[in-house]
């Protein structure tokens, strides 16, 4: 049995880009200075990859790896209600950027993709950048309008948030 499809195309496109945005979706850039050096660095990188940023966040998160890994399947459950069900496509692990993205399944209020990824930059500050493309794909999202989008983006400014917390015994700055 082959795995289940993504609803969107193009697949893998904010591995390179994370400002793309395919015709017909809304993006979506967050960026939040996290604070400075290596350690802070491979302690968020390990928050983001392990699913441990999206716990501290309160969501469900039932994946089929302890470990971000392209072709992981991963159902978040908001409220404890909404399930969004999706597929790791790509993964980093480099030195200065690590994270991933997923992009969304049958089921998924939206469609379209969203990426992770802490980076550090060359004077070692550490930054976390939530981008995502998307619109929606059931109904209830679709009649959010506006406030379906702010929803998105209060999402994307917590991670930073709450990512900062778990890391704030490693910044250096």
């Amino acid at each position: 049995m082959s795995p289940a499809p993504f609803t969107y195309e193009p697949v893998g496109a904010t591995r390179d880009d994370p400002a793309f945005c395919p015709p017909g979706f809304r993006p979506m850039l967050v960026r939040t200075r996290l604070g400075e050096g290596q350690r802070l660095f491979q302690r968020a990188a390990e928050a983001v990859l392990t699913w441990e940023m999206h716990r501290a966040l309160g969501v469900g998160i039932d994946a089929g790896a302890d470990r971000a890994a392209p072709g992981v399947d991963v159902t978040v459950t908001l409220a404890g209600i909404v399930k969004a069900p999706c597929r790791v496509i790509w993964t980093a692990e480099d030195p200065r950027r690590a994270g991933w993205a997923y992009g969304t399944l049958e089921g998924h209020p939206e469609c379209g993709e969203e990426a992770f990824v802490v980076d550090r930059t060359g004077d070692g500050t550490v930054w976390l950048t939530v981008a995502a493309f998307s619109r929606p794909a059931k109904w209830y999202a679709r009649a959010g309008g506006a406030a379906t989008r702010g929803l998105q983006h209060a999402y994307a400014r917590r991670c930073g948030t709450v990512l900062r917390r778990l890391c704030a015994d490693e910044d250096e700055s």
